[in-house]
């Protein structure tokens, strides 16, 4: 049977495991992000709310 002590370490392991994985997730994805919008502007697609002129 799981004493309170370890009921609580595992639970705040357990979430602790669970933020560090969607933070990695989202960085990764931020990363992909940059990727593609890099790409996108290599290639001379821009944004619609990018001024003609406008330096980025």
């Amino acid at each position: 049977m799981m004493t309170h002590t370890a009921y609580v370490a595992a639970s705040y392991g357990i979430a602790a495991v669970i933020v560090a994985v969607l933070s990695l997730w989202v960085w990764a994805d931020g990363r992909a992000r940059r990727r593609e919008l890099q790409t996108l502007d290599d290639a001379g697609i821009r944004r619609r709310s990018a001024q003609a002129g406008e330096a980025q």
